[in-house]
């Protein structure tokens, strides 16, 4: 698993709760009016912010649709995220849970809920076992996802 598909030890403030508390609501124009280094601040890489402002052109262009966006399946909506720079499937599962409030996201590329899943089945998850998990938990694995990262906490 990939060391940024987990927070950081000290927890920062997601990026979300930072732009809104230095720069208000987000907005794809915030966003292409915020430089670089300034969304930086808010705790994400230089690439990061790089990655956020080339998504906000895309959008901005009329390149993709974030209405449309919402229409499609999930497999669609990854495979329409992860075309953008810098953006893999746990990003996108991500967006589909928090941006999308999509109510069915339980990602294997999540390290804190798979860790989760070790603690309360008490055994190692390989992908055959999380999938036939994620059916158990279907159509809430979004529920799911939640509680497995209270329970990897500690």
């Amino acid at each position: 698993m990939s060391s940024g598909n987990r927070f950081p030890p000290q927890h920062k403030k997601p990026f979300g709760i930072a732009f809104k508390k230095n720069l208000g609501k987000v907005t794809v124009q915030k966003i292409l009016n915020t430089e670089e280094g300034v969304l930086q601040s808010f705790g994400i890489t230089f690439k990061k912010a790089g990655y956020i402002k080339y998504a906000a052109e895309k959008i901005a262009s009329g390149e993709i649709s974030l209405s449309a966006l919402q229409k499609k399946s999930d497999d669609e909506v990854i495979q329409i995220l992860s075309s953008f720079k810098g953006v893999g499937t746990w990003t996108a599962e991500m967006i589909m849970l928090f941006g999308m409030r999509r109510m069915n996201i339980l990602s294997f590329k999540d390290l804190a809920i798979v860790r989760g899943m070790e603690k309360v089945y008490g055994r190692s998850v390989d992908k055959k076992f999380f999938e036939e998990k994620r059916k158990t938990f279907s159509p809430y694995g979004s529920v799911a996802s939640l509680y497995f990262w209270e329970v990897s906490k500690g």
